[in-house]
């Protein structure tokens, strides 16, 4: 007949059970912190930029290992949402600065104001911070960034004999719709607006024509204006897709990657995307396939526009929070943040960084990105509460009505500020 155990081994080795099953952030029992890294790195480059500088942080420091979890941008924000209530969030989380005002306001991120280094806090633009910045806290590090840029076919350009803009002396809005009428004909567009999400497109670009859209109040309410500098870019797409036809009416609905068979085919001469997306076109483009990097077209306030940068957070529930921001600290340091840009083939906001040759040369249009950093601003709609809905409900189908020629500059204007405002004022109470 086998001994009973004692009730107090039990219990011992209950405790011990549970230790070992509970999430990142704790000390193990030789006194080592774990701490769980979210990184929502997914291109193969990026994934392993991320994972060998976790793994030479370890290497580094045997007394904070840092445990690298693997998520995924299409469920972030809902994932994230269900860890914090649950207490089981990532100590360092990775999130985009659009994102974080929720989670910021909520109390779920910790305020990184007397935790970061002050290498960190000057390195990067005041302008980036301001992305992550809610009331007087800072709840993020902003990390990469990128513009939105033309990717053209440099063979279709040289053959029309059209100007070829710079960020010295870039298109204005209306040159670039002359432009795309030049280069528009025998079954070809001059461009292809990939507009199934309009608003972050419409919103950011148009703060190079003075738009603002959101206007804060000195009681701290924000109310929707659409005033003339908002109407510079969506009447100009408005106007190339239904007058001048020089746009794809039927990419109006595609995302991004849908228009690159198009394009590389020689159906669109030039397309607006992400200065990320030139890895796509590196690496699916047809042998012979010439394409250059084009600046944006600059309006009154010249070629500003619009971003909102990679995050880098630390959970208010994570006891370890200095060796957390220790960790972010060297994550980020300018070697390693040129490491993280080049994997991702995005800017680094770090004004170091910047700096190295790898993102300065003019293979895959680095340079022209480069200078076009430093015109970067925080989206409009940043840190204004209601946002999602505003967009989801209002902006996004009255903008997708009015590009496709469904309602006129009246009507858009109507519903973007009456119908905008009543949902903006319940989050304003």
């Amino acid at each position: 007949m086998r001994a009973r155990t004692p009730i107090t081994t039990l219990l011992v080795s209950l405790t011990l059970l549970l230790a070992g099953c509970s999430g990142g952030g704790d000390a193990a029992d030789d006194g080592r912190v774990t701490l769980r890294f979210q990184s929502l790195a997914w291109q193969e480059e990026s994934v392993q930029a991320n994972r060998e500088l976790v793994r030479e942080w370890n290497a580094t420091h045997p007394d904070v290992r840092v445990e690298y979890v693997q998520g995924s941008w299409d469920s972030v924000h809902d994932q994230l949402l269900t860890s914090f209530e649950g207490g089981e969030a990532p100590d360092i989380i990775h999130d985009a600065s659009d994102d974080l005002a929720d989670f910021a306001y909520g109390g779920y991120l910790a305020d990184l104001t007397d935790l970061l280094p002050e290498r960190l806090k000057s390195d990067i633009p005041q302008r980036s911070w301001e992305t992550v910045t809610f009331g007087d806290g800072v709840y993020g590090v902003p990390f990469l960034q990128e513009p939105r840029v033309l990717i053209a076919n440099a063979a279709l350009l040289e053959e029309s004999g059209v100007r070829v803009p710079t960020p010295e002396d870039p298109w204005s809005w209306a040159e670039f719709r002359q432009v795309t009428k030049r280069l528009s004909g025998d079954g070809r567009y001059g461009v292809a607006w990939p507009l199934k999400e309009p608003v972050s497109a419409t919103l950011n670009l148009s703060l190079s024509a003075g738009g603002q859209l959101f206007h804060r109040g000195a009681d701290g309410r924000v109310t929707v204006r659409f005033e003339e500098g908002d109407q510079v870019v969506p009447r100009t797409v408005h106007d190339q897709v239904n007058t001048d036809h020089s746009a794809s009416a039927t990419t109006l609905g595609s995302g991004g990657s849908d228009t690159l068979p198009g394009f590389f085919a020689g159906k669109y001469a030039m397309v607006p995307l992400g200065f990320s997306y030139r890895q796509q076109i590196e690496q699916q483009a047809p042998d012979g396939f010439d394409w250059q990097v084009l600046p944006a077209p600059a309006g009154a306030d010249g070629l500003t526009q619009g971003v909102s940068p990679q995050t880098l957070s630390i959970a208010e529930d994570s006891p370890h929070k200095e060796e957390a921001a220790a960790f972010v600290d060297f994550l980020l340091q300018p070697d390693n943040m040129v490491r993280l840009a080049l994997g991702d083939w995005m800017l680094p906001t770090g004004t170091r960084a910047l700096e190295h040759p790898a993102l300065r040369t003019p293979e895959h249009g680095w340079a022209t990105g480069t200078a076009l950093a430093e015109h970067l601003r925080s989206a409009p709609a940043q840190s204004v509460r209601g946002y999602p809905e505003w967009k989801d409900k209002v902006a996004t189908p009255a903008l997708q009505e009015y590009y496709s020629g469904a309602i006129g500059m009246e009507e858009l204007h109507e519903r973007l500020e009456e119908d905008g405002n009543l949902v903006l004022a319940r989050y304003q109470r």
